[in-house]
């Protein structure tokens, strides 16, 4: 908690869910020491968890009341899933991986995460027979926010994606207006995957098993 205090996070319904949700439990077994400290950690597939402090600055940018529907790109192991799903009405999640997701949603089930719906498939397109969404968190990097989660996101509803190519990028913030994505906010610099798919980069579909 330190580490997330050090941060400036200070929404204290965040640090509550973080606190009370243990990230031992949505990373695999051999990595389970590594889970208690505030850093990425392997997952598979050349995949990592964002580390807590970093995923607690763009859940708390979101400016989450409790009665969102919230659409996540990126669900990983679920550990971001499952402190979304505290703080929100429900969650809709989207992996590309099929072995990740299986993982994930094991992982959710036996924390007794209830309010996810999780998906698998190409989350640079979201999911829109779900929209609109009041939030929306990217876990992936592009240079720019896809089209279709743009048009996803409802009217005065906020979007967090890092932007960039992959390995260094700015985390923004974006309040979704009537013309668009407008008033952006840059909550961090950080390092992320790349968002692959459709609108997004290329997939390599030997990576997706």
């Amino acid at each position: 908690m330190r580490a997330l205090r050090a941060a400036g996070i200070g929404d204290e319904r965040l640090l509550d869910a973080v606190r009370t949700t243990p990230r031992a439990g949505f990373v695999p077994a051999v990595e389970v020491a590594a889970a208690y400290r505030d850093a990425p950690v392997s997952i598979g597939q050349g995949q990592v968890t964002t580390q807590p402090s970093l995923s607690a600055m763009m859940i708390e940018s979101l400016g989450l009341a409790g009665n969102e529907h919230v659409l996540e790109v990126g669900t990983g192991l679920g550990f971001q899933t499952a402190l979304l799903a505290r703080l929100a009405a429900d969650v809709v999640s989207v992996e590309v991986r099929p072995g990740i997701a299986r993982q994930a949603r094991a992982n959710l089930a036996r924390h007794g995460v209830r309010n996810v719906e999780l998906r698998v498939g190409d989350g640079s397109g979201g999911v829109p027979d779900l929209a609109p969404y009041d939030a929306v968190l990217v876990s992936a990097a592009f240079p720019e926010v896809p089209a279709p989660l743009v048009a996803q996101v409802r009217e005065g509803g906020r979007l967090v994606q890092p932007i960039g190519p992959g390995g260094r990028e700015e985390v923004v913030c974006f309040e979704r207006t009537a013309s668009g994505l407008e008033q952006p906010r840059m909550v961090t610099s950080a390092r992320f995957v790349r968002l692959q798919g459709r609108y997004g980069f290329a997939l390599d579909d030997a990576e997706f098993r």
